[in-house]
């Protein structure tokens, strides 16, 4: 699903307040964080990711992480700041 600008300028500043819910480690994606991850996004429309440093090697294969997240857990991915990526999935 594709944001206009104006929906991903909001859901950025919701975003500011938000904990992250899932964190990902070492051992990557797999099948139940992707259920955590569909799980928080059926109860909160938002959410946060955090990917620990070890999960990944470099930036380009953090927002391969990030766009394999919200393919796969069927999400909008909003933004990828740091090592924390915003989630959003209408309801």
């Amino acid at each position: 699903m594709k944001l206009s600008a104006k929906e991903r300028a909001k859901l950025k500043s919701k975003a500011m307040n938000i904990k992250p819910v899932v964190w990902i480690g070492k051992k990557g994606i797999n099948e139940n964080i992707i259920k955590e991850i569909v799980r928080h996004l059926k109860k909160d429309k938002l959410i946060k990711v955090k990917i620990l440093r070890s999960a990944f090697e470099s930036r380009e294969e953090k927002h391969e992480i990030a766009e394999r997240i919200a393919m796969l857990s069927k999400a909008t991915l909003v933004e990828v700041k740091g090592n924390t990526v915003v989630l959003y999935r209408r309801r």
